[in-house]
C-alpha cells in the first residue's frame, strides 16, 4: 500500500496501464460524484466488499479513494493482505479532491 496526495495519484495513474479506480464510499456518497472512471465497492458493507473484491484482477494496480481517505486506507491494506500487485490510497479523498468529478450514471 502507498499513500498518495493528489499530485502524486494524477500522474502515477496517468502513467499506468493497469489502473482501475475503486470509490469505497457508499451508495449515497457515489450519488454526490466520483473520479471519471471509478467502481463502486462500499466499504461499510464488509460481505458484499469482499465478495467483490474477491472478482477483481490481482495483477491490476488499485487506486482507491473515499471520502476522507481512512475507509481507503484500510481498503488499501485488505488488498494487500490478499495479494494484489499493487493498491494506492488517496490521502484527504473527496474532501481535498479539487478537480472535476463526474457523475456516476
Amino acid at each position: 500500500m502507498e499513500n498518495l496526495h493528489q499530485e502524486e495519484w494524477r500522474e502515477k495513474i496517468s502513467q499506468d496501464e493497469n489502473a482501475v479506480i475503486i470509490d469505497a464510499r457508499t451508495p449515497q456518497e457515489w450519488e454526490t460524484g466520483i473520479i471519471k472512471e471509478a467502481l463502486l465497492i462500499d466499504f461499510l458493507q464488509p460481505t458484499t466488499f469482499m465478495e467483490e473484491i474477491d472478482k477483481l484482477d490481482k495483477s491490476k494496480n488499485y487506486y482507491i479513494y473515499c471520502r476522507s481517505g481512512n475507509r481507503s486506507g484500510q481498503a488499501c491494506q485488505i488488498f494487500d493482505s490478499l495479494g494484489f500487485n499493487e493498491a494506492y490510497n488517496l490521502v484527504g479523498g473527496m474532501l481535498e479532491w479539487d478537480e472535476e468529478t463526474v457523475s456516476p450514471n
